[in-house]
């Protein structure tokens, strides 16, 4: 078996024929355990492997596993499991292999070579499976500028069928020439797609500040993904949001109001899901999108508590909002798909110790405790909610009626045509009553 060196070209083996037209790929899963992993997650690697790979639209023919102890640089793993991986490849007549850890372009181009088959790597994977997913404008350009991102350095190994490899005068052939044309055209589209989705951010900008001058607070679902966001914001609101047993089913922010226990209203944000060794293209595209988060009040976090990896895929959650600078946000921990669960003494005991400031198990799918959710998230509001007095006119009902909405009055006097009254209410609505009180020449007396 050879591997491409330096100033000499690389025999590659037959490629298998390419599936029929309507049939899936068949796809064999390589899972690796790379040094300082633990060796005991390779099964619910593989399982979550095999879930993308659905996704994704893969059929899945066979799976092989190695631990890591030593990465080769041109081929991640030993000469002797690539070997295994083409035999596998061969006998089951896949047309892709899937590595659950990324590539390094050299890995992968050598791999394909030694294989004979399309090799990807788990971030290409993800990435194929939010090309598939995204639907709106804005999600195609972040999915795209990912890709495109992804791509770049990988553009050498398309055209190595027309260099002529080595160096100095008289090397530099058409491949060269094309390569070089294929490098210029995909930063002139990355720049381009770039430019659009800063007009994009302006825009979603300029809605975050619409919602801001609403004063209700802002409540955003985050979790791993496939761990029932959108079952919990149909339960919660009736949204209609599309909801799959597939990972990233939805791409996508949806905004909903939601009444709390009380009357309260909170703007209620369905977010992306995060996954386990995510691409930091896809983090980089989506930060307009993910800046719903960082920017919420409240941060429900949703864990499918009968996942063996629960715990794990917090963490993951946890990591992922410490990056967007999300990490120190008021948070619930929300234990959904209870319905699954043998009871509460079957919760990740790790879970119920999480430094969360509360925690709910809830079954978003059957409606179980769900009022026991509000109830939680209208206590955790509370605590950010200002006390305040002020003075108005009895004739003016309509910021009575405003007051009455957005929070709640806790006291109210009535003397000489008008009345003094102390208020709770949310920090942006509190902000607003100041300023409305400035505008009438009246002024809060806290």
């Amino acid at each position: 078996m050879t591997f491409e060196a330096p100033g000499e070209p690389t025999r590659r083996r037959p490629q298998q024929p390419p599936p029929v037209t309507g049939q899936p790929e068949r796809a064999v899963l390589v899972v690796t355990t790379l040094p300082g992993r633990d060796t005991s997650t390779s099964l619910e690697s593989e399982t979550e492997l095999r879930a993308l790979a659905a996704t994704a639209g893969l059929d899945v023919v066979a799976a092989t596993s190695q631990v890591v102890r030593r990465q080769r640089p041109a081929t991640l793993i030993g000469s002797g499991k690539v070997s295994e991986v083409e035999a596998l490849a061969r006998q089951a007549g896949a047309h892709v292999v899937v590595f659950d850890d990324a590539l390094s372009p050299a890995q992968q181009r050598n791999l394909e070579r030694a294989i004979g088959v399309k090799v990807l790597d788990r971030h290409q994977l993800i990435l194929d499976i939010f090309a598939q997913r995204a639907r709106t404008n804005e999600g195609k350009l972040q999915v795209e500028l990912a890709q495109l991102q992804y791509l770049l350095p990988r553009l050498t190994g398309h055209w190595t069928h027309l260099s002529r490899l080595g160096g100095g005068v008289g090397t530099r052939g058409p491949g060269e020439t094309q390569l070089e044309v294929d490098r210029r055209r995909v930063r002139e589209r990355i720049a381009h797609l770039r430019r659009r989705l800063r007009d994009v951010e302006r825009t979603r900008r300029l809605h975050r500040r619409e919602r801001q001058g609403v004063p209700f607070p802002c409540v955003a679902l985050v979790g791993y993904t496939n761990s029932g966001k959108s079952t919990l914001m149909n339960a919660l609101t009736h949204a209609g949001v599309t909801v799959e047993d597939k990972l990233f089913a939805t791409l996508d922010p949806t905004v909903r109001r939601l009444g709390l226990p009380g009357g309260e209203t909170v703007m209620l944000i369905d977010t992306v899901g995060f996954i386990d060794k995510l691409p930091p293209e896809l983090i980089e595209a989506f930060k307009s999108t993910l800046e719903e988060i960082r920017t919420a009040d409240l941060l429900l976090h949703v864990v499918d508590a009968s996942n063996p990896r629960a715990e794990d895929q917090a963490q993951v959650v946890d990591t992922v909002l410490a990056e967007i600078d999300a990490g120190e946000r008021p948070t619930i921990l929300v234990l959904n798909k209870t319905d699954l669960c043998a009871g509460d003494g079957a919760f990740p005991p790790e879970l119920l110790r999480r430094p969360e400031g509360a925690l709910v198990a809830v079954s978003a799918r059957t409606g179980a405790n769900l009022p026991a959710l509000l109830d939680a998230m209208s206590a955790a509001l509370a605590g950010t909610k200002e006390r305040v007095h002020c003075t108005l006119r009895l004739d003016d009902s309509a910021l009575y009626g405003w007051l009455r909405t957005v929070g709640r009055i806790l006291h109210e006097e009535y003397h000489d045509g008008v009345v003094e009254l102390t208020a709770l209410l949310p920090p942006k609505a509190a902000g607003q009553l100041r300023k409305r009180a400035a505008d009438a020449r009246r002024s809060p007396l806290a």
